[in-house]
């Protein structure tokens, strides 16, 4: 008898459990089903909730922007959520120049402008000369309705590692001197970068450092060392390019310069560049540079370790949080990419989410948005809510997502 009542009490807890089981995943479709039949934008904050929590959860189609189509610029800023006034005083008086570098994925590129574009900053964009023609005529159209937005008068058949992309820095910063934008500070991006702060927090970020440049950089290792050791060359040909590397010594730097290793992102204020475009010691090392291996990450550590340059930091290090990135061979600082890994640097997915919103830094890198779209879209919407929040004038109803 007590065998039996075992039974039926055992059939009677399985039941119970079966049948909660059973209204908790129907629940689930339920709930999966009304976010797929509802606008994926009016789903993402939800979705972006759960993945910044870490939850797993449905994530929509990718929210495409509307294209230039048959609307004007007007029109197209407009339908694009593009913030069209200058949100506060403090950004009114910080005006800041930003140089992007770019070769491929447009519509990356068009959320990163979007992003970080303010009426009040000025941007130069250099396109690889190897870029396909119909990618740069799609980045000079969108570019043609923004007055503060311009195509670098000079362009570059950038090589990976080679002085070219330095130079496509530098062709930017002589169009930006010329501006007539008063900026304040100068920051260098590539089209697979995201800011993770609002433009208002990256100015008062800079302004913590009164002047002063942000190049991270120490006295290279013996690693590195082989970098400006030895001669190195672009070879460029017409589906490929690399630096060959060669055991020709070379000279010593000029001018006696110790020679840094650091970041090739920089924020600068505006004398600095004054100083690299035209200062002897700026223009020797940049010559002595050209057949090194990736300049762009000695040149501007260096200079502004020299002490006397405007707005340099003889003593500093690593420090100023321009960029959070995620190598491969530092999983126990950050944890591991939750997307994949190109050249040792985190293409970031969903997974990574929650690790971005809390970094300290100004930007990331990197992210592609056709592999995953909702770590872009989560993070600008995020930063959009905060830079609408933070605002001091009228928020149009047009620059909400």
């Amino acid at each position: 008898m007590n065998s039996q009542k075992c039974h039926v009490l055992a059939f009677f807890v399985f039941s119970v459990l079966l049948s909660i089981i059973l209204y908790t995943t129907k629940l689930s479709e339920e709930n999966r089903l009304r976010m797929y039949n509802q606008p994926a934008a009016t789903v993402l904050p939800e979705v972006c909730e759960a993945l910044s929590e870490g939850k797993t959860t449905w994530v929509p189609e990718n929210l495409h922007m509307a294209p230039f189509g048959q609307s004007n610029c007007n029109g197209y800023m407009t339908q694009n959520h593009y913030i069209t006034r200058t949100l506060s005083v403090e950004e009114a008086a910080f005006p800041l120049a930003y140089i992007v570098t770019l070769h491929k994925q447009f519509d990356m590129f068009e959320r990163f402008f979007r992003a970080i574009y303010m009426p009040q900053n000025v941007y130069c964009i250099h396109i690889d000369k190897k870029a396909a023609s119909e990618f740069k005529k799609k980045v000079e159209k969108l570019l043609h309705c923004f007055p503060n937005a311009f195509l670098a008068t000079e362009t570059e058949w950038v090589v990976y590692a080679g002085v070219s992309r330095l130079q496509a820095d530098l062709n930017c910063m002589k169009d930006l001197v010329k501006s007539k934008v008063p900026w304040k500070y100068l920051l260098n991006a590539c089209g697979q970068d995201f800011p993770l702060k609002t433009n208002k927090e990256i100015i008062q970020h800079l302004k913590r450092f009164k002047g002063k440049n942000i190049t991270p950089g120490v006295l290279p290792g013996p690693h590195i060392l082989k970098r400006t050791k030895y001669v190195y060359r672009e070879q460029r040909y017409y589906s490929f390019s690399f630096m060959l590397g060669t055991f020709l010594r070379k000279t010593p730097p000029p001018h006696d310069l110790p020679i840094y290793f650091g970041s090739a992102y920089i924020a600068v204020a505006r004398e600095f560049v004054d100083f690299v475009l035209k200062d002897p010691r700026a223009v020797d090392l940049l010559e002595w540079s050209k057949d090194t291996y990736s300049p762009d990450e000695h040149f501007w550590v260096t200079l502004n370790r020299i002490p006397g340059v405007p707005g340099s930091m003889p003593n500093a290090s690593w420090e100023g949080d321009l960029r959070a990135i995620k190598w491969s061979d530092m999983t126990d600082l950050h944890g591991g990419c939750h997307g994949h890994y190109v050249r040792n640097i985190c293409i970031y997915g969903t997974g990574d989410l929650r690790w971005l919103l809390n970094s300290k830094s100004l930007f990331a890198n990197k992210f592609e948005l056709e592999t995953y779209p909702p770590t872009v879209e989560c993070l600008e919407l995020v930063l959009r809510e905060r830079a609408l929040n933070q605002s001091e004038v009228p928020v149009e109803p047009s620059w909400y997502f």
